[in-house]
């Protein structure tokens, strides 16, 4: 085994910044300490905003407005079949599609419904 010396191994040559001429001896430790500085904290604000992001796309979606949204999909799809109707007649791609929409829209509202009548039914016989 052999002895090594302190120096060789914890002090490599240039790491100690060298003062330019017309400088003072300190001036470059100080722009190495600001940017490091600098980096640390960009990188602990840029980790707390990725944890921000993280934490908030976990959270579980609000089911409260399934109900007011499928009443909304319902009167929007029904407008838009009424309104291709009237320019392109009933036989026509969009009047077509807006059917299909519409004929889902109202299973989606039928679906919910359904739910909404299991879930309270235990309730709901009690009276």
């Amino acid at each position: 085994m052999r002895n090594l010396l302190f120096k060789q191994v914890f002090e490599f040559p240039g790491s100690t910044p060298i003062a330019s001429p017309g400088q003072a001896p300190g001036g470059n430790l100080m722009k190495l300490l600001s940017i490091r500085l600098g980096s640390f904290l960009g990188k602990t604000a840029l980790a707390a905003a990725a944890l921000g992001f993280f934490l908030a796309a976990g959270a579980p979606a609000a089911k409260a407005n399934d109900w007011d949204d499928c009443n909304r999909r319902v009167a929007y799809s029904d407008w838009r079949y009424h309104e291709a109707v009237e320019r392109f007649g009933p036989y026509s791609r969009d009047a077509r599609y807006w059917a299909h929409e519409r004929h889902e829209a109202y299973e989606r509202q039928a679906h919910l419904r359904h739910e909404y009548r299991e879930r309270h039914r235990d309730r709901d016989d009690r009276y």
